[in-house]
This record gives C-alpha cells, structure tokens and sequence, in this order.
C-alpha cells in the first residue's frame, strides 16, 4: 500500500501530527495531536497533451529532475483554478511553446505508487514551430519509428505513444485508455 505521510505538523496550528484511523474512517490520516484536525492526502493530477503534426508527436526533452535529459509529452501537475483541459493546454504552452487545438480526453493512468493520476489530451498542433520554456532542453516531433524509446522519461508517456500508434495503425479512431500502473 502506498502511504504519503506528507504531514508532520499540522498546517492549521501547527502542531504534531499523529497518524490514526479517525472514528467513521476506515485508513489512517494525519490528525492533529492539538486541535483534532483531520488532513488528507489524495493523489495529484497530472495534465498533458500528445501533440500530433501530420504523422511526427511533439516531444520535449526534460531540463528538470526528476528524468533530466530524457524525453516527455509536454506535461505537470494541474493547478488549482484550472480544469483538467486548461492544465493541459497551460502545460504544452510552459514546457514547448507549441500552439494547440484540444482533441479529446485520451488516456488516464492511475500511477498507484507515486499518488498520481496522469491524464493525457490528444492535440492538433496548430504550427510546427515552438517555444520551449525553462523546464525543456528542446522540443521536436518524431514519427514513430524515430521515437527514442529508451530515453523516455516515464512509463505513463511510453503507454500513452504505444495506445496512439496501436490506434493509428488501426484507423479505426482514438478512444479512451486507462492503465492502472504499479
């Protein structure tokens, strides 16, 4: 089972925290030794977009730890005030500098271990020129057979290109994919 234990202090009054099964809860949570305050720990988003351009993906070569030096679909955690197509959008901005028209919802990967939830938009590039921002050593598009599988950053982009060129090969369209990734 995978156990954040984020809290040590407690962010209302700052006091201890210890971690118990609350009465009317069924796990453990960071409670308050002091004001009794319950905090929970709920796994993060993660947005992104597999960014197409003719037959080539765009791909961003991280500048940032973890995985510097290997390759991403241009992605990051999903801010408060902001849909999940919003954070997308944002992201593929920061990280590429690319222009995009939202496709569609394309893959949710529950990532059990690192309290993630990863959730990749399928995306028209508007333009082959981009941008990239402080987070991104380069950005450029590959066919598939010029993907650098072995340098990719994380599974879930690995999974998300594989279900993409599955369905391309098909050409029966692009439905929703999910992997539970452990």
């Amino acid at each position: 089972m995978f156990l954040t234990r984020r809290f040590k202090h407690c962010p209302s009054c700052g006091s201890q925290v210890a971690y118990q099964v609350p009465a009317d809860d069924n796990r453990e949570r960071a409670t308050c030794t002091v004001c009794s305050a319950i905090h929970y720990e709920n796994p993060l988003n993660v947005v992104g977009t597999l960014p197409v351009w003719e037959d080539q993906i765009l791909l961003c070569r991280r500048a940032i730890e973890p995985r510097y030096g290997k390759w991403t679909l241009p992605a990051g955690f999903m801010e408060l005030g902001e849909t999940t197509a919003e954070g997308a959008l944002r992201e593929t901005d920061e990280e590429a500098g690319a222009r995009i028209e939202l496709q569609g919802l394309y893959c949710v990967h529950n990532v059990v271990q690192a309290g993630q939830v990863h959730l990749f938009y399928r995306a028209r590039l508007l333009s082959p020129e981009f941008n990239p921002g402080p987070e991104t050593l380069e950005a450029r598009l590959f066919r598939e057979d010029e993907i650098p599988w072995d340098e990719l950053a994380f599974r879930t982009v690995r999974e998300t290109l594989v279900c993409f060129f599955e369905d391309r090969r098909r050409g029966l369209g692009y439905g929703l994919h999910s992997a539970d990734i452990r």
